[in-house]
């Protein structure tokens, strides 16, 4: 078949060849430099250069010239509200990680300081985390009981924090941060949710008074710990815990009512260790079942780097847990500075936060310092507060200085059933159940992730969780890949616009031409189901016509627009497509493929093989031009028939 004298105006053109140093410098600077981060070296004479190199690496050098006073006074009024958090989450989650009280105190000093220096957003606030705590708990026990060599312990949760920075700072040196990126949404709300719910499950026993416990964080692990030693249960200590967790919940509650009133929330910790210090001291309380934290030493942060063991038999272990730990705790805090970002509309570079997170993890596991990032609840603290740079992470800093250098020991009789409240009142608020919800009217393969990594952690264990989110999340990617959506198009009335026939009712076929549009790039792994698809598809509208009585089958457009790229395996492909329908009687058209397939369509002949004067610019050119030949066809077939009469 020809196209007769039907002509476009344009044709699908051939891209010219480029270098292959070109098309490699290309490839690579899309893949590692999407956001074009050496733009404003451009021009520029070598001293500026050095000036915004240095601007890039350390942020405070940027903004620090235009700092005022007014910004000051609103950041030394954050810090100040955030370290009234920070100390009693510090030494509360120091406890979670089965840690020294006063390492959280430490976590909370160096860290900050750090990251004020190379961090790019204005709102985070550093600090240690309930989740990674839990995470390093549940990871090294495995190996070093805590209580039994302690020394040994805190060791490995120093050289992991150590392998975590370094693992941090390397994919943002690298750029590649987008390995974060596999922990979906979905992923992360279930994972989120599910450690929240182990941890509250654990401080059960810091409410009961319990003095032994499971190491084990799975529900039934943790539910079997509890009711086997009911006889061990303290009255004291769950009514005292009790009343604070209430006094917890019903401060963030009221906050949330009354949002001019965030610093009630933000104090309440701090009035809770407070007031519970207090009660003990006057009523001699642990004389009588109730715990306490004890002596914590005074002074900054001792150098540990004597303290990582990097040849060890248990280095596996440290660098296992670095990394596990590492991705979460950047999954969390770039995703917590990219949400409030938004709200004052600025950007925060995320290789740039990557490199702020692994370097002050490398500083702090050399102080003393266990894995910190940016969480939410200090953050969103900060952002309430009214912060206007980083400056307040300094503020908070100093006052945890202050704290440590002349007020450790006022914690001595601090309960550790008041920690254990704020540590529940704090994970609370991170189990999502809205999320959750909205995963479900939204994606419902999305909530089976969420849901995955919910159980997962609940009834097994943190890494399990992990394994089973991210392993559904990779299988939905591969089933993207291997399975594209391919979908019948149909002519919107009135117009030369073709859509989706499921989506458009209004949409109609093309009488003999079956318009197929395919919805992701051609490889190796979709190539076969693509054939098969494609076969099935024309099967089924060869049926459908006979059993309406309608025009057969003359043409098939494939609509080529989000075809991105196309390998070898997926040229052969079309090749035996068109060989297919050769043998059929029917004919293959292209529709607006893309730069790339094009110049690989060409380089294997393929488009002199169909024929380019099937390959279109649109799919309306397309049509018009398998019209025209469908008309062409008809009246020729009707000179045809006249011919034979007149001979009759």
């Amino acid at each position: 078949m020809g196209t007769g004298e039907y002509e476009c105006r344009y044709r699908v053109e051939i891209p010219p060849p480029k270098p292959l140093f070109t098309s490699l410098k290309q490839s690579v600077k899309e893949t590692l430099f999407s956001d074009d981060p050496f733009r404003q070296f451009k021009n520029q004479p070598a001293s500026r250069k050095l000036v915004l190199g240095l601007q890039y690496f350390m942020p405070i050098l940027e903004w620090a010239p235009r700092y005022t006073f007014d910004f000051f006074k609103a950041d030394v009024l954050a810090g100040i509200t955030i370290a009234s958090l920070a100390v009693p989450q510090g030494i509360s989650y120091a406890g979670l990680a089965n840690l020294p009280a006063v390492v959280g105190l430490y976590s909370s000093f160096v860290p900050p300081l750090i990251y004020a220096m190379l961090g790019s957003s204005r709102d985070v606030a550093v600090g240690t985390v309930a989740v990674a705590s839990l995470l390093i708990a549940s990871m090294l026990s495995k190996e070093v009981n805590p209580h039994e060599n302690p020394k040994l312990y805190l060791q490995l949760a120093l050289t992991s924090t150590f392998f975590a920075g370094l693992f941090q700072a390397a994919l943002g040196f690298l750029r590649l941060g987008f390995i974060v990126d596999f922990l979906s949404h979905a992923t992360i709300v279930g994972f989120m949710s599910g450690a929240a719910t182990v941890v509250c499950l654990q401080q059960l026993k810091g409410i009961l008074g319990l003095v032994h416990f499971t190491h084990a964080t799975d529900l039934v692990s943790v539910l079997r710990s509890i009711f086997t030693q009911t006889h061990q249960w303290r009255w004291e200590s769950g009514i005292l815990g009790c009343c604070f967790l209430c006094f917890l919940i019903l401060t963030r509650y009221f906050s949330k009512r009354k949002p001019a009133f965030f610093w009630i929330n933000a104090m309440a910790p701090l009035t809770s260790v407070i007031l519970g210090s207090v009660l003990v001291y006057l009523t001699h309380a642990e004389k009588h079942g109730v715990q306490v934290i004890g002596h914590l030493k005074k002074g900054l942060n001792p150098p540990s780097i004597s303290e990582l063991t990097f040849v060890s038999p248990y280095l596996t272990v440290a660098i296992k847990t670095g990394i596990i730990t590492g991705i979460i705790a950047l999954a969390e805090g770039i995703a917590v500075g990219r949400s409030f970002a938004m709200y004052k509309n600025y950007h925060i570079d995320g290789n740039k936060e990557m490199i702020a997170f692994g370097l002050m993890n490398i500083a702090g596991s050399c102080t003393s310092c266990y894995l910190t990032t940016g969480p939410f609840s200090r953050t969103a603290v900060n952002f309430n507060a009214g912060c206007k740079t980083a400056v307040s992470n300094i503020v908070m800093a100093t006052a945890v200085m202050i704290t440590l250098l002349f007020l450790t020991p006022l914690f001595h009789y601090t309960p550790l059933v008041v920690l254990s409240s704020i540590i529940i009142a704090a994970m609370l608020g991170l189990i999502d159940y809205e999320a959750a919800f909205h995963l479900w009217k939204v994606d419902k393969f999305d909530f089976v992730v969420c849901i995955s990594a919910y159980v997962g952690v609940v009834f097994g264990n943190v890494e399990i969780g992990i394994v089973i989110a991210v392993g559904i999340s990779l299988l939905r990617v591969l089933l993207f890949v291997a399975r594209p959506k391919t979908f019948l198009l149909g002519q919107i009335p009135n117009s030369m616009t073709y859509r989706n026939m499921d989506q458009y009712s209004v949409a109609q076929n093309v009488p003999g031409i079956l318009i197929l549009h395919i919805d992701a790039p051609i490889y190796f792994t979709n190539a076969s189901y693509l054939r098969e698809r494609i076969s099935r598809w024309i099967d089924d509208e060869e049926d459908k016509l006979k059993s309406h009585g309608e025009i057969s089958l003359q043409y098939i457009i494939l609509d080529m627009s989000a075809v991105g790229s196309i390998d070898t395996s997926g040229i052969s492909m079309l090749e035996e497509v068109k060989k297919n329908m050769d043998r059929r009687g029917l004919k293959l058209v292209l529709a607006n493929p893309g730069s790339e397939v094009m110049r690989k369509l060409h380089k294997s002949k393929f488009d002199a093989n169909i024929g380019e004067e099937w390959i279109y610019l649109t799919i309306g050119e397309a049509v018009n031009a398998c019209n025209f030949m469908l008309h062409a066809c008809k009246n020729n077939h009707k000179v045809v028939e006249a011919e034979d009469n007149n001979i009759v």
